[in-house]
């Protein structure tokens, strides 16, 4: 499982000094850390921002077809809202346990682009960050990278504006490639939805634009012991950098991992077909929103936006919401002086295949707060329950603020004892080194988004910031 990303001019240990140097480097060419939020409270200030709830009735050119009942938009374009049906059977026959599930889902085939530009400022690499209001953010304005663009958007479906930066991420003049590769999003939400992760180096000279701020990888990693302060898209790409090894020995060789996570793949059979939104099983639809009869899981509902800095300045959309605060923990301990973290091979209705690595814990605990405890998701209560000077990280990251409306987790790296996380784990969790994700995030599908953002997550801590 050797490192991958396409060809830089740098070799690859030139180009690990660099980023290990820019993630060094606390004090950024252009804009102070401890300047970071005024900044940011700036960029509100001069824009105009809005997101009020609004009926379905009131959404422009969106419309629940017939007779589907899919929710979608007149043109054909952006995304539909659609039922799903998933079937999971365990065990390398299907005689294992048996789940079974109705949802609704969004359905967005187009490939997307989050892209990072970088670019050196003193002998030391910077990355052009994007203050950029998202209807579902908490707060509204976050950290996103420089490019965030559904084909859409770049190809000018929505009649707007035009992609800022978008010329160094297409095309054959782009610049030197540090990463780039297909990852997945939220598996739970979105059917088959992937985005093109790229980070590329600039060359020549790249114009600084409103709302744009270079930053090094040590700022960020500042950035990113903050609340609410580094979307979803910026985590998930700079979990793709190619970072130097740390030459750590893991309990699973590569080989060994790898064969884990096939064998993982093998045992589970999911079968998710899509399905008419209208009168799916267990959901209801009213006037303001499509929801579960039990009142948990998440909810559809329709918002009007405004935003002055956006291609387009104001619209309608649907979003998904959350019921409650997600927890999303790596269970952690240290074996021969190496860090581990416990990974869960995860089944979602949308992933692409059948399973993909995902942190020892992503549950909403409302969900499960009725469940007596021997049905409760395992080590959910070791994380709820870890006291202070047991927890290595914490920060409430939001979840991607373009579909999902106050969508937040607690992001938590948690020490556990022997007792809570055994050396042999349950079956379906395996313990792997952060330098092993390391490896495996740089092809697609092997982590899931949460997993991503942890491991973004981890190489902060590896900066040593707090």
């Amino acid at each position: 499982m050797q490192p991958f990303s396409l060809p830089t001019r740098d070799s690859t240990g030139q180009l690990a000094d660099r980023l290990a140097r820019s993630a060094a480097t606390t004090r950024g060419a252009h804009l102070p850390t401890d300047g970071f939020t005024d900044w940011l409270a700036e960029r509100g200030r001069l824009n105009t921002f809005r997101v009020d709830r609004i009926p379905f009735a009131a959404l422009d050119g969106w419309s629940f077809e017939e007779p589907t009942g899919n929710l979608a938009h007149r043109s054909g374009r952006f995304f539909t809202v659609e039922g799903l049906r998933v079937t999971e059977r365990d065990g390398p026959y299907g005689d294992g346990p048996y789940a079974h599930w109705h949802q609704p889902v969004i359905k967005q085939p187009e490939v997307g682009i989050l892209g990072i530009l970088a670019k050196e400022f003193d002998g030391v690499l910077h990355f052009l960050m994007q203050a950029k209001m998202e209807p579902g953010n908490p707060g509204l304005l976050q950290l996103s990278p420089t490019v965030q663009a559904t084909r859409s958007n770049y190809t000018g479906a929505h009649r707007g504006a035009g992609v800022k930066y978008i010329e160094h991420f297409t095309g054959p003049g782009r610049g030197r490639v540090i990463a780039d590769v297909l990852q997945s999003e939220h598996g739970s939400w979105f059917y088959r939805k992937a985005n093109r992760n790229m980070i590329v180096e600039a060359v020549g000279e790249v114009p600084l634009l409103d709302d744009f701020c270079w930053l090094t990888l040590g700022q960020i990693a500042a950035l990113l012991h903050r609340d609410n302060v580094v979307n979803m898209d910026s985590r998930t790409v700079l979990s793709c950098l190619p970072l130097p090894p740390d030459s750590s020995t893991a309990l699973l060789r590569d080989t060994e991992l790898l064969s884990w996570i096939t064998g993982e793949r093998a045992r589970h059979d999911v079968q998710a077909d899509r399905v008419p939104l209208a009168g799916l099983p267990g959901w209801r639809r009213h006037e303001h929103a499509i929801e579960h009869e039990e009142g948990r899981y998440f909810k559809v509902v329709a918002v009007s936006v405004q935003a002055g800095n956006r291609e387009v300045t104001s619209w309608t959309q649907p979003l998904f919401e959350p019921v409650g605060r997600g927890v999303t923990a790596f269970l952690s301990r240290t074996f021969d002086g190496v860090r581990h973290v416990l990974v869960h091979a995860r089944v979602e209705g949308g992933f692409l295949d059948t399973i993909e690595l995902g942190p020892t814990v992503q549950y909403t605990p409302e969900n499960y707060a009725h469940l007596p405890e021997k049905e409760r998701p395992a080590f959910l209560d070791t994380v709820l329950e870890a006291p202070a000077d047991r927890i290595r990280y914490a920060a409430v990251h939001a979840e991607e603020g373009g579909r999902f409306l106050n969508a937040e987790s607690r992001y938590l790296v948690v020490e556990a004892e022997e007792w809570q996380a055994p050396l042999n784990p349950p079956p379906g969790y395996a313990w792997v080194t952060p330098d092993q994700l390391r490896r495996l995030v740089r092809h697609g599908h092997y982590l899931n988004v949460q997993a991503r953002t942890l491991l973004a997550c981890l190489n902060a801590m590896r900066a040593g910031i707090a």
